[in-house]
């Protein structure tokens, strides 16, 4: 089960992601989150992966499709605490050069300005 927890500090969107982020309803339920954000007409998102305990390809996947997404609105996605096993995978698909990742949250949404 996913649950996301959404926050705004300005104007950063906080998505706090909780559980498994795999093919199905996982990966569904984090594409409407992203998706929610950007129709409330958010830009900056901030995706804090301390709660996330498992993420297969789907789930990578997704990672990369709301990047796409939020940059294609102008905005910018960003990941905070980004649990070992995960980083792990990012850096192994080259995807840790893509993504700007954080463990400080007040850092991170600083970084937005």
């Amino acid at each position: 089960m996913l649950h996301i927890a959404h926050r705004t500090f300005g104007d950063v969107h906080i998505l706090d992601i909780e559980g498994r982020i795999t093919i199905g309803e996982g990966t569904l339920h984090f594409r409407e989150a992203v998706h929610r954000v950007l129709q409330q007409g958010g830009r900056n998102v901030l995706l804090n992966l301390a709660g996330v305990t498992h993420m297969d390809s789907s789930g990578i996947g997704e990672l990369v499709s709301a990047y796409t997404a939020v940059g294609n609105r102008g905005g910018c996605l960003k990941l905070l605490q980004v649990p070992p096993r995960i980083r792990e995978v990012l850096t192994i698909t080259k995807l840790a050069t893509v993504f700007e990742i954080f463990e400080d949250e007040a850092a991170a949404v600083e970084s937005f300005r």
